[in-house]
Formats: C-alpha cells, sequence, structure tokens
C-alpha cells in the first residue's frame, strides 16, 4: 500500500454538517449485490487524503465492503448529535480527550477487551485512554497514532555550544544559562495566543498529579482547597515556580507573539528551543526544510530515570456499541492496525504509532521520544481531566503574565469546588 501525500482539507461548516446528520450516520446498508457499506466517521481534516489511500486498498482485498468516510468539522458536537438521533456510525475516529472519555462512559462504544487487536497495542497507550474514562472495565478505543509533547530544541544549536540533553531540572536550567550567556535566546514564547502556555503546563503538571491526583481531587469534590488531602493550592506551587522558571528565559515581547510567529522564529535559529509539541514540527519545516530538531521530555523529576513524556492519542479508533455491521466493522479496524498501513499512516502524520513492533520515520524528532514509547514512559495530557467548564488556559495564561501563583491555584480549586457542587463526580471505574 502506499499512501498519496496527504492534503489539507478545508472544514466544513457546522451548519452544513448538521444538515448532513442522515447521510453521517445510518448510511450503512446491505445491498442486493452483496456488499455492506459502512459509515466511517473521520475528524481529521489533514488524514483525509490518508484514509482515502487506506480505504481504497481494504477494498480491494474485501470487495465485500464499501467504507464511506465523512470528514466532518467539530466532530464532537456532531458525534453526539449522531448518537442522540441513534445514528451511530459504523467505526469512527475521534481525539482522545475528555469529551471521548465522557462518551465512553455512556457506554455508546464497543468493547474491544476480547479482540484480539487490542494485544498489538502498546499497553502505556491504551493506558492513557483507560485514564480518561471507560464503561466500569470495558476497552471503549483503541489507541491509534499519538503526539509527544516535549522540549522541541535545535539540535545544530545544542552542537555548536557544545550542549547535551538535560536529564534533570538543574541541568535544565544550565542549558537556558549557557545559552543567553552566548547570546541566544533559549525560549520563544508565544502567549499572544493563550493556548501556547499549556504544553508546558501539562508536561511540568504530569509529574504532580501521578498517583491519582485526579482520582483524589474528584473525590474531593466540594472540599477541595488548600487544606484538603490534595489540592491545586496543595500540589502544584513547584510546578507553578518551574514554569515560571522557564518563561523567565523567554524573548522580549512574548506576550505579543503568536504560535505562528514562534514557528517561524524558532525555524529561522531565533531561539534555541520551543515550549511545544511535535504538531510544530510540520509548520517549523514548511518554513526551513533543514532545520535538524529533535525533542527531549521536560526533566522535572530528581531522577533521570523518572523523566516522563507527555502524549496524547492523537487519534483514537472505536466503533459503535450496536452497530449491524460488527464483523465488517472489525475487519476494517483490524486492516487499519496492520503495522504496514499504521506505519506509512504515522509517518505521513508526523505521529507515533501505537502499534508495538511498529517503526517510527527515520525524523529526528519521532526517534527522539521512541525510547519513552519503547519503556512506556509516557502519561497524558492533565488538562483532558479537567472540566472544559472550568477556564484553565485563561487562569495560567494570566499566571504566565502577572506571576501570581498563588491566585491561579486558589482560582482553579474554587472553579473545581463550583463543579463539584452542580455535579456528580465520575471516575473510569463507575458507571
Amino acid at each position: 500500500m502506499r499512501i498519496r501525500h496527504r492534503q489539507t482539507a478545508r472544514a466544513v461548516a457546522m451548519a452544513a454538517a448538521l444538515g448532513a446528520v442522515v447521510a453521517l450516520g445510518g448510511c450503512a446498508s446491505s445491498p442486493d449485490d452483496g456488499v455492506t457499506t459502512l459509515s466511517f466517521f473521520q475528524f481529521k481534516g489533514e488524514a483525509l487524503e490518508d484514509f482515502n489511500a487506506i480505504i481504497a486498498d481494504f477494498e480491494a482485498e474485501n470487495p465485500d465492503i464499501r467504507v464511506v468516510q465523512n470528514q466532518v468539522a467539530d466532530s464532537e458536537t456532531l458525534i453526539r448529535t449522531l448518537l442522540v438521533k441513534d445514528k451511530a456510525p459504523d467505526v469512527i475516529t475521534l481525539n482522545a480527550n475528555g469529551g471521548f472519555g465522557d462518551l465512553a462512559q455512556a457506554g455508546v462504544f464497543y468493547d474491544f477487551s476480547d479482540e484480539p487487536v487490542l494485544e498489538t497495542i502498546n499497553p502505556a497507550v491504551q493506558e492513557i485512554l483507560s485514564d480518561l474514562g471507560t464503561k466500569q472495565d470495558e476497552v471503549n478505543g483503541l489507541g491509534y497514532v499519538n503526539n509527544a509533547n516535549g522540549v522541541i530544541y535545535n539540535q545544530d544549536i545544542f552542537e555548536e555550544q557544545g550542549l547535551e540533553v538535560p536529564e534533570t531540572w538543574d541541568e535544565f536550567i544550565a542549558v537556558c544559562e549557557a545559552l543567553e550567556a552566548a547570546g541566544i535566546t533559549p525560549f520563544y514564547g508565544t502567549l499572544a495566543d493563550s493556548w501556547t502556555g499549556m504544553p508546558s503546563w501539562n508536561a511540568l503538571g504530569a509529574y504532580a498529579s501521578q498517583g491519582g491526583f485526579f482520582d483524589d481531587l474528584r473525590a474531593e469534590g466540594e472540599d477541595v482547597g488548600a487544606d484538603s488531602a490534595v489540592s491545586f493550592e496543595k500540589d502544584f506551587p513547584e510546578v507553578m515556580a518551574q514554569q515560571a522558571e522557564l518563561f523567565s528565559y523567554m524573548q522580549e515581547g512574548y506576550r505579543g507573539r503568536t504560535y505562528d510567529d514562534g514557528n517561524a522564529a524558532f525555524a529561522r535559529g531565533e531561539s534555541a528551543m520551543l515550549l511545544q509539541g511535535i504538531w510544530a514540527l510540520n509548520p517549523v519545516k514548511a518554513i526551513n526544510p533543514d532545520i535538524k530538531a529533535a525533542i527531549f521530555p521536560y526533566p522535572a523529576a530528581d531522577d533521570p530515570d523518572d523523566r516522563l513524556l507527555v502524549s496524547g492519542v492523537d487519534v483514537v479508533v472505536t466503533m459503535a456499541k450496536d452497530t449491524p455491521h460488527r464483523e465488517e466493522a472489525l475487519r476494517f479496524i483490524e486492516y487499519l492496525f496492520d503495522v504496514g498501513v499504521i506505519e506509512e499512516f504515522a509517518a505521513s502524520q508526523n505521529m507515533i504509532p501505537s502499534v508495538e513492533g511498529a517503526e517510527l520515520s527515520d525524523d529526528p524528532a519521532l526517534q527522539s521520544v521512541k525510547p519513552f514509547f519503547d519503556e512506556g514512559k509516557i502519561t497524558g495530557f492533565i488538562d483532558h481531566q479537567v472540566p472544559p467548564s472550568i477556564p484553565l488556559v485563561a487562569i495560567v495564561q494570566q499566571f504566565l503574565f502577572d506571576g501570581d501563583a498563588d491566585a491561579a491555584l486558589s482560582t482553579l480549586d474554587s472553579e473545581w469546588r463550583k463543579v463539584a457542587a452542580r455535579t456528580i463526580p465520575v471516575t473510569g471505574d463507575e458507571e
């Protein structure tokens, strides 16, 4: 199989997408010619051509199945609409975030616990999905490809300055100091886009949230605060201090620069590092195809062996719980997870394949994070554990503007209490 060069699809207007609900869901059929049509709900615009190529090859090998890809904008809203209308697509891809976890807990997805394809997937990837939420002990989705949230660094600058990749926090700060002494900006900040404060907060906060922090926070409910067993005020001061320290090494005027500004500046060699994720490398390389860039995890642990790479399941594959075409849908899903198929898809999307033994592309950034996937030293994005009604992005951005960690953490605890007061906390082990 050969996947054609991917092209970014134009986003469909939400009004048009909602008007197409009937076409998107419930379009599967088994006509008189013996061919079963599967509806394939696909959220990722930039993967449209890749999936078209996969579908064409699958159909050539499986002439009794036709797969209709429906690539949609605002997928989270639309998939909920389809489920409410009892028009669930046969096979579904979604971004693995808190919204996916909510749907999984609602019991609308198939349980893959006994399917052989599950045994081919990196258990650490599946653990990230499990942490988002499941229907009791079910496996409601299969991780397909992962991203990596770490420190992007210019390998040529590091080599020219005789710098090694830091493995402890003290080494990390020493690298920043050495770069500044050489007249090189360590990081390019882009806080004009509020969300760009989140990659570093997620990566540093991942250490503080190990050991069931968010489960304990949900258990505390309305009692979360400075004196509770766990809280942001109690457990996250060091996270905020570390993030503030890194932002002290930004260029002047970073509060007014955008994500695109940062990618362009890094591509031109105006900073040695970016506090971003692997998703930033394609736009960087669009400006400077020859840049040598790799990624290292935030070395916030005292012991280098305790370093964790934050990773999100960029694409999760699942299927409707009650699809009338279970056998055909599973056949298509098993094909998606074929080693050759997933390798080419992941390389095209600049992602890490979930199947154990699947090779990564030779891109230095992907190769630099490979050991952490091989050793299972990955963990999920903690902002996926924070209810969307809490204005987390704005709170973190304000902290990075004014440096008032106490106010930020107190606000987070206060917002958590408000959510707990009007909802019943749900963990992944409950209905």
